[in-house]
C-alpha cells in the first residue's frame, strides 16, 4: 500500500463537476492499494497518516500531528500509485488491487482515519479532479512494505 501525503491549507475533490469532499487545513492523502495488501498494511498507513508530525508547533518546528493541530484529512483513492514504469514508456498497473479487494480496504481507511480526525473522501473508481494548496510544500511518501 502506498500513500502520498501532502500538507494543505485547503483542498477539494470533484466528481462530475460536483464537490464530493472538501477540507481546510490538514492532509491530502492519495492512497494506492496493491494486490496482496491486508489490514496490516492499512494499520501502517493509517497510523502514519494520523501520527505524522508535519504541523508546526509554537516554535515553528514541525512537531504536531494532524489530530494535534485540529486538521482534517481528504482521502483520495489513486491506483496509479501502484504503477511500475521501469520498462518502456507506458506504466503497468498490474500491481493495483482489483476493486473487490481495494474498495473494502479504502472504506476501512476512511473509517480508521475518521476515528481520529475529520475525514472527507473522493469516490472510488471515479474520474476526479483534486484541487489543493500544498502548504510548504510538504509532501511525504509512505509505503507499507517500506521499499523506499
Amino acid at each position: 500500500m502506498r500513500a502520498v501525503v501532502q500538507r494543505t491549507t485547503s483542498a477539494s475533490v470533484e466528481v462530475e463537476n460536483k464537490v464530493v469532499g472538501e477540507i481546510k487545513k490538514g492532509l491530502v492523502v492519495f492512497l494506492g492499494i496493491e494486490e496482496g495488501d491486508t489490514t496490516q498494511d492499512l494499520d501502517y498507513i493509517c497510523g502514519k497518516v494520523t501520527g505524522l508530525r508535519v504541523f508546526d508547533d509554537e516554535n515553528g518546528v514541525p512537531n504536531r500531528s494532524v489530530a494535534e493541530d485540529g486538521g482534517s484529512v481528504l482521502l483520495v483513492s489513486q491506483f496509479t500509485l501502484c504503477a511500475d514504469a521501469r520498462k518502456g514508456r507506458r506504466p503497468s498497473y498490474i500491481r493495483a488491487a482489483r476493486p473487490e479487494t481495494a474498495i473494502p480496504l479504502y472504506e476501512e481507511a476512511i473509517r480508521r482515519i475518521g476515528a481520529v480526525v475529520p475525514v472527507q473522501s473522493g469516490t472510488f473508481q471515479a474520474y476526479m479532479q483534486v484541487r489543493l494548496i500544498n502548504d510548504g510544500p510538504h509532501t511525504i511518501l509512505l509505503d507499507s512494505r517500506k521499499v523506499f
